[in-house]
C-alpha cells in the first residue's frame, strides 16, 4: 500500500474498495498495518486468567446448581411499578421524547424480569476481559451500540456523563425523597403520587432513581441508592447523555465481574448490571439456532419489546450443554450473529428509516457515525467506580455488515 494511502486509512472510519464488477463495499477502518510482529510488553505483561473461562483445564459444573441467586438483581416484574410507570409516563411522555429516553422507558412495560441462567452463564464462560469481547470459534463478537439501539432505541450520540462534573443543579435538599425507604417496592410506596394529583418534580426524580437502579443498571443491594441521583436529575432536566455507552461501558463491568467470579471456588454469587441486555441480545442471535418462538403481537416498535418474550421458560441444568453447543457451532460468521442488519431494520423509526445508501439524511450519517467510531466508555456512578472501556467497533464489522480484515482473535 502506498504511504499516502495508508496515512489516510489509517484515520479514515470506512475504507472503500470495489470488486471487478463495480460494486462498492467498504472495510471498517481505521487501518492498522500489516505488522504482525510481537512485541513484549513488560509494563502490561499478558494475564493467563483473563482468557474466556471455556479455556480452563478444569470446570466444575456444580456451580450451576444454585443460579436463582446468582441472578437475583434481574428487574423486578412489570407489575411492581407499572401503574407508577403510566401515570408519570402521561406528564412526562414529552419530556422523555426530548430527552431520547422515552422508549428505552418504554420497555420496562414487557417482562425484562425474565431470564434463562443457563444462556447467559453459557455466554460468560466465552468472555474475555481483555479485549471486552465473546470469543466465539468465528472471532471476535459483543453487543454493540447499533444493537443497543435497536433493543433499546437509545441513540449513539450525546454527552459522556462523568461522575462528579455533572453539576447538582436542584439540590437534593430540595426535594422531597424518602432515602430511609430504599428497598423497591418501599420507594415506590413513599414516592408514588395520589391519582388525580400532578407528577411534582420529586415524584418524577424518584421515578428516574427508581427507573435506573432497577430496569437499567440493576443494582447489587436490590435499593435505590443515593449515587444516582445526578443522573436522575440530568435526565430530569432533558440533559443530552449519551446513556447507551454508559449502558454498554456496564455491561462491560457485569460481564468482567461475572466471568472473574467462575474461577473462584465459591463460582458466581449474587451477578449484577444489565445482564437483562445480555438476555435479550442473546434471544436475538439464537432465535433461528435454537427455534426460539413467541406470539408477541408488535404494540412497540423497540426490538426488545419482542425479544423479552423469547427468553426460554424452562430452565434446566441440562440446557446448559446446549447452549454452550450452539455457541461452538458459529464456526463460521453467520447472519444470525448479526441480528439488526436487515431490511426491514427493527427499532424505532429514527433507526429504521434514511438508511439507505446514498438516500441518509445528516442526522442518520451522525448516528452511524457513532455506531462505527472507535471511543473510550466509562462506567460507574461514583468516582471510585469508574472503569474505563474500549469501544472498539472494528472488531466486530461484521455485525455491522461490513468487511473485517482479522476477524479472528488476534
Amino acid at each position: 500500500m502506498e504511504e499516502e494511502s495508508l496515512k489516510i486509512f489509517n484515520s479514515q472510519v470506512l475504507l472503500p474498495f470495489s470488486l471487478e464488477n463495480g460494486n462498492m463495499h467498504a472495510f471498517l477502518g481505521p487501518f492498522v498495518g500489516q505488522n504482525k510482529k510481537k512485541f513484549g510488553n513488560t509494563l502490561l505483561p499478558e494475564d493467563s486468567s483473563t482468557l474466556p473461562f471455556i479455556h480452563s483445564p478444569e470446570i466444575d459444573l456444580s456451580l450451576l446448581k444454585d443460579t436463582t441467586k446468582n441472578f437475583r438483581a434481574f428487574p423486578p416484574t412489570k407489575d411492581r411499578h407499572l401503574q407508577w410507570l403510566l401515570r408519570v409516563e402521561n406528564a412526562m411522555s414529552s419530556s422523555w421524547v426530548e430527552t431520547g429516553i422515552f422508549e428505552f422507558i418504554h420497555l420496562a412495560k414487557f417482562d425484562l424480569h425474565l431470564f434463562d441462567p443457563q444462556m447467559l452463564l453459557s455466554a460468560i464462560f466465552f468472555w474475555n476481559r481483555e479485549t471486552q469481547a465473546f470469543e466465539f470459534p468465528c472471532g471476535f463478537v459483543c453487543t454493540t451500540l447499533l444493537d443497543i439501539a435497536a433493543i433499546t432505541g437509545l441513540t449513539p450520540l450525546g454527552d459522556r456523563f462523568y461522575p462528579d462534573v455533572f453539576e447538582e443543579e436542584i439540590s437534593i435538599k430540595e426535594l422531597s425523597i424518602t432515602w430511609d425507604k430504599k428497598t423497591y417496592l418501599a420507594f415506590i410506596n413513599a414516592h408514588v403520587g395520589q391519582p388525580g394529583t400532578p407528577v411534582s418534580t420529586s415524584e418524577h426524580i424518584a421515578f428516574l432513581l427508581y427507573w435506573l437502579s432497577t430496569c437499567v443498571f440493576c443494582t447489587p443491594s436490590l435499593q435505590v441508592p443515593k449515587y444516582y441521583y445526578t443522573l436522575a436529575q440530568a435526565l430530569h432536566l432533558k440533559k443530552k447523555i449519551c446513556l447507551s455507552k454508559l449502558l454498554l461501558a456496564s455491561l462491560y463491568t457485569c460481564l468482567d465481574e461475572a466471568s472473574e467470579s467462575l474461577f473462584r471456588e465459591s463460582g458466581p454469587r449474587n451477578l449484577s448490571g444489565p445482564l437483562w441486555l445480555l438476555q435479550l441480545w442473546r434471544n436475538a442471535i439464537f432465535q433461528k439456532k435454537l427455534s426460539l418462538t413467541s406470539t408477541f403481537t408488535p404494540s412497540c416498535e423497540l426490538e426488545g419489546a419482542r425479544l423479552t418474550t423469547l427468553t426460554p421458560r424452562k430452565r434446566s441444568v441440562d440446557n446448559f450443554a446446549i447452549y454452550i453447543d450452539a455457541i461452538l457451532s458459529f464456526k463460521d460468521f453467520n447472519e444470525d450473529l448479526a441480528p439488526f442488519i436487515c431490511p426491514a431494520l427493527p427499532g424505532p423509526s429514527w433507526l429504521r428509516q434514511n438508511n439507505q445508501v446514498g438516500n441518509m439524511t445528516s442526522d442518520s450519517t451522525k448516528i452511524w457515525f457513532g455506531f462505527l467510531s472507535w471511543d473510550v466508555i466509562i462506567s460507574g456512578m461514583r468516582q471510585k467506580d469508574v472503569k474505563l472501556y474500549p469501544y472498539q467497533p472494528q472488531m466486530f464489522a461484521r455485525q455491522f455488515g461490513l468487511c473485517q480484515m482479522k476477524p479472528l482473535p488476534f
